[in-house]
């Protein structure tokens, strides 16, 4: 089994201690893993002095924004997952999309979101080597641009997503610091799309949280399990599953 697991910024700075990583290293089957880190690209900038602004639940990326976010997510904050999945004996090699040309993307929309990509390819070889050479990829989502020219920042989730596309992975785990999507305080144990436009039209679906769910159903429409939850789905917790087609329901 085939797994990729997304970590997000706000999952690394709650739940990324020691006992967490050591869940992680030790699921069962090959493992991949793709990275955020939003908290720390945000301590960045605040210290470069870079405006830090959000459209729609993305990260707009402009000018010096762009060069501070890819050393921040493909020099720090990769080199320090790698370090702790290797410490946990999970041996691991960070890499970028814009590795092996791993993943190409072009602007999303410059006007509102600056140097935002979003994925039009994939290339799974350098993850599939290293996989095969015994080593679990942990994936920055700065992508290689179109052109050859600039990188663009890529929402992590929807990295993930692709990259778990490319790979024809079995399952991909969505952790961040929430136990799943909420609804009145409970976790939904489903979300489907019509689900899922009905939370957004009542406003529980907002910002990153709907970004992520909408790319979620993307992948599940293939067949793919996908979960949106915290480190308890490291254990076996079930968190939220998104559905190409279901009923939503409330776990007790």
């Amino acid at each position: 089994m085939l797994t990729v697991v997304k970590v997000g910024g706000a999952w690394l700075e709650a739940g990324g201690e020691a006992a967490a990583f050591n869940e992680l290293a030790a699921l069962s089957g090959e493992l991949v893993v793709v990275h955020g880190g939003g908290k720390e690209i945000s301590r960045w900038l605040e210290r470069a002095g870079v405006p830090i602004e959000w459209v729609e639940g993305l990260r707009v990326t402009r000018g010096d924004g762009l060069q501070l976010t890819a050393m921040v997510l493909s020099g720090w904050v990769n080199k320090r997952v790698v370090e702790a999945l290797t410490r946990a004996g999970r041996p691991a090699v960070g890499i970028s999309g814009e590795d092996g040309n791993l993943l190409r993307a072009e602007p999303l929309d410059p006007d509102r979101f600056g140097e935002v990509g979003r994925i039009v390819s994939v290339d799974p070889g350098a993850p599939r080597a290293l996989i095969a050479a015994g080593y679990a990829p942990v994936i920055s989502p700065v992508s290689a641009g179109g052109d050859g020219g600039r990188p663009f920042n890529v929402n992590a989730d929807e990295a993930a997503i692709h990259v778990a596309r490319g790979l024809k992975a079995d399952r991909l785990l969505l952790l961040s610091d929430v136990p799943g999507v909420l609804s009145e305080g409970e976790v939904l144990v489903e979300v489907d799309e019509a689900a899922a436009e009905r939370l957004a039209e009542g406003g529980v679906l907002e910002g990153g949280m709907r970004v992520k769910v909408g790319q979620a159903l993307e992948l599940a429409r293939e067949g793919v399990e996908v979960r949106i939850g915290d480190e308890g789905l490291l254990s076996g917790a079930p968190g939220t599953r998104i559905r190409a087609s279901a009923s939503p329901t409330h776990r007790n």
